[in-house]
């Protein structure tokens, strides 16, 4: 085995070390095997002056496209409704294994594309940067849904609105824990009651772990309440929150609503 190779195996089991990877609802009882996508998203953290614009150019004309061309598809750009942490952008980039995922910075900055078409953001100067920072996380897509959904308004890039929501659980067993609750049959009343989830994703590395994170979508704010209203109603939902298997396991929840940009893919 060439040194590559080792490294990224060895990456990709050390990242998965305790990972849960229950069997998977509507995929399993079909029969189908499905390989689990990859998830990273972004935070772009810019200053409470700057509109972002540079970083916006970037993204449209250079990185989707180069990420595009590798299989990250489809992409999503997104600025938040109401910060809670200061101005930032928010990017989310399936990647379809862990070595794509570990090959795609290497791939898309040999891209001479990527690289003309970005010059503007990628040689701008120490005085005057681009962002603050860049947070970023590694998620691994649920059993459950294993592979980024999009309704059709999403598809379709018609008036929508988003929720990113993060579980932060106390323990890495509850958190486990967690991610079983959804793959039971939580993702399936989600579906079910048009809260138009686009993806569920286990965190395997950044900020606030153990953590789990996934986004919901609806064509307005009103819509979307009124599916979580249904949701909170369900039945399936009502069992598997008095299991007591799933006890205490979020110890902190985060919502945010996202708002697509023009040139977002989702």
């Amino acid at each position: 085995m060439n040194r590559r190779k080792f490294l990224q195996s060895s990456f990709t089991a050390s990242a998965l070390a305790g990972v849960s990877l229950p069997v998977s609802t509507r995929a399993a009882d079909a029969g189908e095997k499905i390989q689990q996508e990859l998830y990273e998203l972004r935070a772009y953290r810019l200053k409470p002056e700057s509109d972002g614009a540079m970083l916006h150019r970037f993204l449209e004309k250079a990185a989707i496209p180069a990420w595009n061309r590798i299989g990250c598809n489809p992409v999503g750009v997104f600025t938040e409704m109401e910060p809670k942490d200061g101005p930032a952008v928010f990017v989310l980039a399936p990647h379809p294994s862990m070595s794509a995922f570990v090959q795609s910075t290497a791939r898309i900055h040999a891209d001479k594309a990527f690289l003309a078409d970005g010059a503007e953001y990628l040689e701008v100067p120490k005085s005057s940067p681009a962002f603050l920072r860049i947070d970023s996380w590694l998620l691994l897509a649920f059993s459950g849904m294993p592979k980024l959904r999009q309704p059709a308004y999403s598809k379709n890039r018609t008036t929508r609105i988003f929720e990113l929501r993060t579980y932060e659980s106390h323990s890495e067993s509850k958190a486990v824990k967690k991610v079983e609750m959804f793959n039971a049959g939580e993702i399936e009343v989600m579906q079910d009651v048009g809260l138009g989830p686009i993806f569920f994703g286990q965190a395997l590395s950044g900020p606030s772990l153990p953590h789990l994170a996934y986004m919901l979508s609806a064509e307005d704010r009103d819509s979307h309440k009124k599916h979580f209203s249904a949701f909170g109603g369900h039945p399936t939902w009502k069992k598997l929150a008095a299991d007591p298997q799933y006890k205490d396991t979020v110890s902190k929840i985060t919502g945010r609503f996202l708002s697509p940009t023009a040139y977002s893919q989702i």
